[in-house]
């Protein structure tokens, strides 16, 4: 097996809830807030948490507005996130792969 570096992962996408919500937000344009919590069930604070992790490295935009009142946040990948998640990815196929 090829020697692997464990340093080069990532470690703002390498926890469980933010690889939940990069790989969501990978396959899809933009996600609101609830439907992230749902789709990686956990709770609205840790969500937020990790979110605004993301967003503080780069990787996730929101966009908050209001709709009859009610306060709705939509959040997206950027470029530097898509690009960071590829690069993730393409680190633990290397970890994995025998060569």
């Amino acid at each position: 097996m090829k020697e692997f570096d464990y340093h080069q992962i990532d470690d703002v996408i390498h926890s469980r809830i933010r690889l939940a919500i990069m790989s969501v937000l990978i396959s899809i344009d933009e996600a609101d807030f609830i439907f992230l919590r749902e789709k990686v069930k956990t709770t609205d604070g840790n969500l937020s948490t990790h979110l605004k992790k993301l967003e503080d490295a780069g990787y996730v935009a929101v966009n908050k507005s209001f709709v009859n009142r009610k306060p709705i946040s939509r959040y997206m990948l950027t470029q530097k996130g898509r690009k960071a998640f590829e690069i993730y990815v393409e680190h633990l196929e290397n970890l994995i792969k025998k060569k």
